[in-house]
């Protein structure tokens, strides 16, 4: 009798232990989750083929039509035709800040946001190469003398006006000049050609097959890229650092586009675009979508304290825009309030998305951060 007892409560247990599947619900009021199912493989080939080599391509045709206003430039070099160059200049600006965030694969390789869009200039540095007419822009310490930085000062920054810009272009400098400008355009075309021609050729393949789960598959090499990039780059690169955040001192000139005082908010909303686009899949200047960060989350019914995760994130990266939208260009946030007090308060809009993508989505996706901030937040 003492056996059928005994069989009867071990059974009882089993079932009871067996109901609790231990499989965690991510936060949701779920008891019982369903598994998950989502395919990496359909994400990455969206992220290939409808977002990241569409946007090496509308940049390779800005980066064409930069040229062809600079050859009309350099035949007659009138303020009309300088215009018409910024204007060129400022929409390949714009669409480079969509490409800058896919630095893996060949854009790793080649340094590609290193090359293009490293600032503060060195205008001295660019004065002296010149002037002399002796220069090495492939060489890792000349990064601060070329790509779009570079050309803000040339056509922004020589002058205190149109006419006195102009005017350097027909003097003893202009072969110094056009010769300097040439170099630093074909630099950026030669880079970008590589990185697409590279995509197109196979590393498209080898990215999208690449679909595991593991430190070493695309998607958790390419999510670390995503966070970096905001982080680093977007949040400290174009805010933090000229706010003086991490040193303690503002520094105007550390702003993007510092000679063209007036659109580095442009460039920093643009970027912050680049990114909302990218976490929730849509085409690359198109209204359809696909597969992304945020179907991912979806998928794994992630919430945090009883809100959907992905509608967080959107969420605050509407409000960081909100805040940037009223203000004016960074340059003269900074430079005519002390402290930059709107400023500082659109920056701590654009931190609070950090931590959510930093901590809460990774986490979800059981992705490992795989770099250090260096400004310790």
């Amino acid at each position: 009798m003492k056996k059928v007892w005994f069989l009867v409560l071990f059974a009882a247990l089993f079932v009871a232990c067996s109901s609790d599947n231990g499989g965690g619900d991510n936060g949701s009021d779920n008891v019982d989750p369903a598994p998950v199912s989502f395919e990496r493989g359909a994400m990455l080939e969206n992220w290939a083929d409808n977002i990241i080599i569409p946007s090496y391509e509308s940049f390779t045709a800005e980066l064409s039509a930069l040229k062809a206003a600079f050859e009309t430039f350099k035949t007659d070099s009138n303020e009309a035709n300088l215009t018409a160059l910024r204007a060129s200049w400022l929409s390949a600006y714009k669409t480079w800040q969509h490409v800058s965030l896919f630095e893996i694969g060949p854009a790793e390789t080649v340094g590609l946001r290193l090359n293009v869009n490293i600032y503060p200039v060195d205008a001295e540095k660019i004065d002296g190469f010149v002037q002399s007419g002796s220069y090495d822009l492939t060489l890792s310490s000349n990064r601060d003398a070329k790509g779009f930085p570079a050309l803000d000062y040339l056509i922004n920054g020589l002058g205190e006006n149109d006419t006195a810009i102009v005017s350097k272009f027909s003097t003893t400098e202009k072969d110094g000049l056009i010769s300097y400008i040439d170099v630093v355009l074909n630099d950026m075309e030669t880079l970008i050609t590589q990185v697409i021609s590279q995509w197109k050729a196979g590393y498209r393949d080898t990215f999208v097959n690449n679909d595991g789960a593991s430190s070493t598959a695309s998607v958790d090499r390419f999510v670390n890229d995503f966070i970096l990039y905001y982080e680093k780059y977007l949040r400290a690169g174009k805010m933090g650092i000229p706010l003086g955040v991490f040193s303690g001192e503002v520094l105007p000139r550390n702003v993007e586009a510092y000679y063209k005082a007036d659109v580095s908010n442009e460039l920093f909303l643009e970027g912050l675009a680049g990114v909302q686009n990218f976490f929730n899949g849509n085409h690359f200047q198109k209204a359809s979508s696909g597969e992304s960060l945020a179907s991912y989350l979806e998928a794994l019914n992630t919430l945090k304290g009883g809100e959907d995760l992905a509608e967080l994130i959107n969420g605050q990266l509407n409000a960081a825009r909100t805040r940037v939208e009223a203000l004016g260009s960074f340059r003269s946030e900074i430079e005519n309030n002390a402290p930059p007090t709107n400023m500082l308060k659109a920056y701590d809009e654009v931190q609070r998305a950090v931590p959510l993508l930093k901590v809460d989505m990774v986490s979800a996706m059981n992705i490992s951060i795989d770099f250090v901030d260096a400004d310790g937040d």
